[in-house]
């Protein structure tokens, strides 16, 4: 069993939820049932799979919960990129965004791969 709060990647992935639930605080009203609870909750399954990842046993079982990890990652990345096209996130912070996302995807990547060795 891993303490999944050592790991640089639940960090990464734990801040961009943070920034997700900050960023989405100015969408519309309307969208509170929509894409803020879509995007919220897709943010908070990377963090949550990889904290249930290694609260299993094994390499195996902790590689299935970081793909899913990285399926939620992917599923943010694409509301990011709704959210700036319909005009509720501004550029620059779309940019950040994006970029913390496409981070926690390179390392989930590497660290899935490091659970098949």
């Amino acid at each position: 069993m891993r303490d999944f709060r050592q790991l640089i990647v639940w960090q990464k992935s734990h801040a961009f939820t943070l920034s997700v639930y900050r960023a989405t605080e100015s969408f519309p009203q309307r969208e509170l049932y929509g894409l803020t609870n879509q995007l919220r909750r897709s943010a908070a399954s990377v963090s949550a799979n990889i904290a249930e990842g290694c609260g299993r046993g094994g390499d195996a079982e902790l590689g299935r919960f970081l793909t899913i990890a990285a399926g939620s990652a992917s599923e943010s990345e694409y509301h990011l990129i709704l959210a700036l096209d319909l005009g509720y996130l501004p550029d620059v912070e779309f940019g950040q965004l994006s970029q913390c996302i496409e981070e926690v995807k390179r390392m989930l990547s590497a660290f899935i791969q490091k659970t098949r060795l």
